[in-house]
């Protein structure tokens, strides 16, 4: 823990970490978010992500008024984060639980907010998170990012004329040569506009998402799409239909105007394989290509947003992707 923070104190509060099979009690505290879509508790104990001495609780009178559970998926090369962080109490009880279980487990890690989308436009969310955020600051965590999860889908929408390209456009999409090709366009892309489960990559793997997708994504060079402006490539992407979800795992370009062809591309293949949806993740600042999403038929589904320890803490933990 940083020196610089004091620890909370909060009188009447039991802190411990769950027990063998009280899923159940963890389960207790009412959802504070009961829109957002994720794993149950009890779901990810029997796959293996979360545990219960990597779980705590804090309780008032026998009762939960905050929890707190650290995910780290089977084979990970990395350390835990907090993945979910409850409160029902004060943010003085969330930042004394915290200190407890950071304590405990050798010093504060990363915490990955997850938040319904819009979230920010909604009074009632903004103040659940804000109690929370408050008891996060207090314990020397500090917000780093937001990233935005879409979801496409294929539901009919009303129809609109697809817009000309220019007359002098060249662009057109084929099939990546092989790893040589897609390496070596990556190396030439200074920070790509998509990249979907960049977090898990890095903190499971310890894979830079942006820098090595082969490394992380299966299938190999096969599925990557290279679009070009005549003979010369100006971007690519790699639809991966065979992770947790089909999605748009990354999308790259040294042209912005080849992003449109490439995401609808890469949709394209993904529904021709099969999905029933495509997710793509990007950051909350990238307004540009937050509106081709939309443009594209993808719908705001997620938001989550990177706490981190200050310079100091211990143990050092994984950069935001």
């Amino acid at each position: 823990m940083n020196d610089a923070v004091s620890r909370p104190h909060v009188a009447g509060l039991v802190l411990r970490h769950l027990a063998d099979g009280e899923e159940d009690l963890f389960a207790s505290m009412p959802d504070p978010l009961p829109s957002l879509p994720q794993i149950s508790y009890a779901d990810g104990v029997a796959g293996g992500g979360y545990h219960p001495s990597r779980t705590w609780i804090a309780l008032r009178d026998g009762r939960v008024v905050g929890r707190a559970a650290w995910l780290l998926p089977p084979g990970a090369v990395g350390t835990p984060w907090l993945e979910r962080f409850d409160l029902a109490g004060s943010p003085a009880d969330g930042a004394a639980l915290l200190w407890a279980a950071f304590t405990a487990m050798g010093g504060a890690t990363a915490w990955y907010a997850s938040m319904p989308a819009g979230w920010r436009s909604r009074p009632d969310l903004v103040e659940v998170l804000a109690a929370s955020a408050s008891a996060a600051r207090e314990v020397g965590l500090a917000e780093r990012g937001e990233r935005l999860r879409f979801r496409w889908t294929p539901a009919p929408r009303p129809e609109s004329p697809a817009a000309p390209a220019p007359a002098e456009s060249r662009l057109w999409v084929r099939p990546a040569a092989g790893a040589d090709e897609i390496e070596a366009l990556v190396a030439r892309i200074p920070a790509p506009d998509l990249l979907t489960g960049a977090e898990v990559a890095r903190l499971v793997a310890g894979v830079d998402l942006a820098r090595r997708p082969l490394d992380w994504l299966r299938g190999g060079p096969a599925p990557w799409r290279i679009a070009l402006n005549g003979d010369e490539p100006v971007g690519l992407t790699g639809p991966a239909g065979d992770a947790c979800y089909p999605m748009v795992a990354y999308l790259g370009v040294l042209d912005p105007a080849a992003r449109p062809a490439l995401l609808a591309d890469a949709v394209a293949t993904l529904a021709a394989g099969g999905a029933l949806e495509v997710v793509a993740d990007v950051d909350a600042t990238n307004a540009p290509v937050i509106a081709e999403l939309g443009a594209a038929g993808f719908v705001a589904v997620r938001s989550r947003i990177l706490f981190a320890p200050a310079a100091g803490s211990r143990p050092p933990t994984e950069p935001h992707p």
